[in-house]
């Protein structure tokens, strides 16, 4: 059986490389279609990123040769593939209409974009968390009359830093009230160039325009229920976020001060929760998905970006400094890879997902 085509709109981006790096010899998808703003349509894909090709690796030598269509030239892509990944850089209005057009012409839309997130019908979806949100996708179709593409996305990249050890807690029956969450988040997340080396040598920017507010919604919507042909936000925890900007390459972390409405677990209880964690992604053994979803470190200074966040291929969380809280009940340290699990691989992640529940074909 040959592999699934895919395509990838803004291509040329740096979380379009990321997708084109971590999908070079996938054993599912074959990228057949890249594509971009205007400015680079026409170009081989080699020459569009000329100068600017931010990934270790050299480009898989099945997509230097490729020719860059424009990304706003749908009728380019449903000649190709049955789905996309999207990681283009646009107004978000532009990007809902763009993304909505390419499912309305039958494409599967799996997006790294933000436009989506608070559409009620699409999934924001971590695959270990809410893999279920995916039944909502019939609903969706027929909400816009789609006969066969429809949209899921990712969320914000600081969010998968946290979220599965909160989750891994909730699976086990523990209610949580409240959450205040301080994020130190890596200079990759802003894209590149991002901050300015000025800005950030010997310096930390606590500020990141809309992240607090992703950081307070996205989480509920998550850990929210399917009613009445919408995902409806759980309500019944609250979240406080701090958001900052650190001198740090790749790798954000959260510091979380927890607090459980019901009983309260051990402190130990809760390293083995984590420790044994596992979901649908590893029960059905998808190929990018971490065998570990969250790794547990013991050592006081742990987790650290340099030491920790290519943990499973970059894929699992790494949590640490689990210890009693003065204010709420337990306090601790979590950590993800962003551009890997909180953009192009939780993308791919949630792809195989997708293939793996027949959802792709």
């Amino acid at each position: 059986m040959g592999k699934i085509e895919v395509g990838i709109i803004g291509a040329t981006g740096m979380v379009g490389q990321n997708y084109i790096n971590l999908l070079n010899n996938h054993p599912w998808f074959e990228v057949v279609f890249v594509a971009a703003s205007p400015k680079s349509a026409g170009k081989r894909y080699c020459d569009a990123v000329s100068g600017r090709w931010y990934m270790t690796e050299d480009i898989p030598e099945g997509i230097r040769n490729l020719q860059v269509e424009d990304a706003n030239r749908v009728e380019n892509a449903v000649e190709k593939c049955f789905l996309i990944f999207s990681a283009v850089e646009m107004e978000k209005q532009a990007i809902v209409e763009l993304e909505s057009e390419y499912a309305r012409r039958g494409v599967v839309v799996v997006s790294n974009n933000s436009a989506h997130r608070h559409t009620q019908d699409v999934p924001v979806l971590i695959p270990e968390i809410n893999h279920h949100h995916l039944e909502i996708i019939p609903q969706q179709q027929k909400n816009h009359n789609w006969e066969q593409g429809f949209i899921v996305v990712k969320p914000n990249c600081s969010v998968q830093s946290y979220m599965t050890p909160i989750y891994a807690l909730m699976e086990a029956g523990y209610s949580i009230s409240n959450l205040i969450v301080t994020t130190l988040q890596a200079v990759s997340g802003a894209g590149y160039p991002g901050p300015s080396s000025l800005d950030m040598i010997d310096n930390i920017i606590p500020f990141i325009k809309g992240e607090e507010e992703k950081s307070e919604i996205e989480p509920l919507k998550i850990l929210g229920n399917i009613v009445d042909g919408a995902i409806v936000s759980n309500d019944s925890i609250k979240i406080s976020a701090h958001c900052n900007r650190v001198p740090v390459t790749d790798g954000h972390t959260a510091c979380v001060s927890i607090q459980f409405s019901n009983k309260k677990p051990e402190l130990e209880e809760i390293k083995e929760l984590w420790r044994n964690f596992k979901s649908v992604p590893q029960e059905l053994e998808l190929p990018t998905a971490p065998h570990n979803p969250i790794i547990y470190h013991e050592d006081i200074d742990r987790p650290q970006p340099r030491k920790d966040r290519d943990a499973e291929k970059g894929m699992a969380v790494s949590v640490g400094r689990l210890r009693e809280c003065n204010v709420f009940d337990y306090r601790f340290v979590g950590l993800s890879h962003n551009t890997i699990r909180g953009a192009a691989g939780g993308a791919i992640l949630i792809a195989e997902l997708l293939k793996a529940r027949g959802f792709i074909l």
